[in-house]
């Protein structure tokens, strides 16, 4: 049995994991032993995910050569294209199927008014200091800092330079050991959902989860792959169903793309990406690329909107659209994510604080699987863009290896490991 369980991938092992812990749940819901292992888990990952990022973009800037390529501003370019379209699916979607929602009791809790305020968050966080970064998980700070002092130990001598190197591989070790508690960890976070949540605290909001949940699907099995298909001008679903799979469903249970950056990274590797690049756009994703939040802050507004009988003419739909793109690119920013970034999109309408932060209320009660499906949707698409904005330049270049090759290798690789 033991050499039938070492034998399986991971992703097989975190199936297995689940089932476990949906069990558990049901037939143990008082036993929070099990949901500890859950916490510890991802605890584990946050902890230690700044070090990994800090460490490795250092390395990677610090070694950078005048004439290396890297692929950051086609990444970049894709992450803002897919923020945005993420907001069209999400407003369309509100239009064609709307839905109202009953508004209960507020959520005391203060939220950004202006969209100035969003952006004078970020630049703050940019420049916050690097030891309260890498303690907080301000990816930010952490990518502005460890990228400065990258470019000022350019200078410095070769064994300096295989120094910070080996301990950036020694971090890497340190990440891929606890990868390896993936399937334990979240079958702890399933036996957690299961035994506290239920379905009960969802069945009145149904229809609002249901909106949600397709959007986000519609944009991760079309919008998504669409753009993939712009860029290699080949099938993209292979390498889409491989980042749905390896990188979404993991961060589906964590619910934190914090937690999953260690996991994109080492499947960035595994893929043969450059770790030049994927060591800065994996972070750089988490913090700006958030599809999954445009979708949840476009929605919800939207479903306040029809609540109220609010008329919207189409100039306001489509600044909704780039509002609710640029306030998601901010969202990691601020305590609460996505959901208090709602009632700057209700202000456009002319909605109250008072009534927009009820809306909140109802997201926090949706938030299982809002932020689940929002945090895998955001995750994934991170190392897929990534994956693709390498994969097309290579393209270009004439290099041979292809989306199924690299694939191929991948999973080959994992049944040796």
């Amino acid at each position: 049995m033991l050499q039938k369980l070492k034998a399986l991938s991971l992703i097989q092992k975190i199936a297995i994991g689940i089932v476990i812990g949906a069990t558990l749940g049901f037939l143990f819901p008082k036993a929070t032993i099990f949901a500890l292992l859950g916490e510890l888990f991802v605890a584990s990952l946050k902890s230690i995910a700044p070090i990994l990022v800090f460490a490795l973009i250092l390395a990677s800037v610090a070694k950078h050569k005048k004439n290396e390529k890297n692929y950051l501003g086609s990444i970049l370019s894709l992450y803002l294209v897919a923020t945005f379209l993420a907001s069209l699916v999400g407003v369309i979607a509100s239009f064609l199927f709307p839905v109202t929602i009953t508004l209960q009791k507020a959520v005391e809790q203060e939220s950004p008014q202006e969209i100035s305020e969003v952006i004078k968050g970020i630049l703050m966080n940019v420049v916050q200091n690097p030891l309260q970064a890498i303690i907080g998980g301000n990816y930010l700070a952490v990518l502005f800092w460890a990228s400065l002092l990258g470019f000022g130990l350019r200078k410095a001598n070769e064994q300096i330079k295989e120094g910070i190197d080996t301990f950036a591989h020694a971090i890497t070790s340190v990440v891929q050991f606890i990868i390896s508690f993936a399937p334990v960890g979240i079958a702890g976070l399933v036996y957690h959902s299961v035994a506290t949540t239920g379905i009960n605290g969802l069945a009145q909001y149904g229809k609002l989860v249901i909106l949600l949940v397709a959007s986000m699907l519609f944009t991760a099995l079309i919008i998504y792959p669409f753009m993939v298909f712009l860029k290699l001008r080949q099938n993209p679903y292979p390498l889409v169903f491989f980042c749905l799979k390896e990188s979404a469903i993991p961060a589906f249970f964590t619910r934190s793309s914090a937690a999953n950056i260690p996991i994109n990274m080492k499947l960035a590797n595994a893929l043969q990406l450059e770790e030049e690049s994927y060591s800065i756009s994996i972070p750089l994703g988490a913090t700006i690329n958030m599809g999954g939040a445009a979708i949840t802050i476009s929605t919800m507004t939207l479903a306040a909107v029809h609540t109220l009988d609010i008329q919207v003419p189409l100039p306001l739909t489509l600044f909704l659209c780039l509002l609710s793109a640029l306030s998601a690119c901010g969202a990691s920013g601020i305590a609460g994510g996505s959901l208090l970034l709602i009632p700057l999109a209700c202000s456009l309408f002319g909605i109250s604080n008072d009534i927009a932060m009820q809306v909140v209320g109802v997201g926090f009660v949706i938030g299982v699987i809002q932020d689940s499906f929002e945090t895998a949707l955001n995750s994934s698409s991170d190392l897929l863009f990534t994956a693709t904005a390498e994969l097309a330049s290579e393209k270009r270049a004439g290099k041979k290896l292809s989306v199924r090759e690299r694939l191929y290798r991948y999973q080959s690789e994992e049944i040796v490991d």
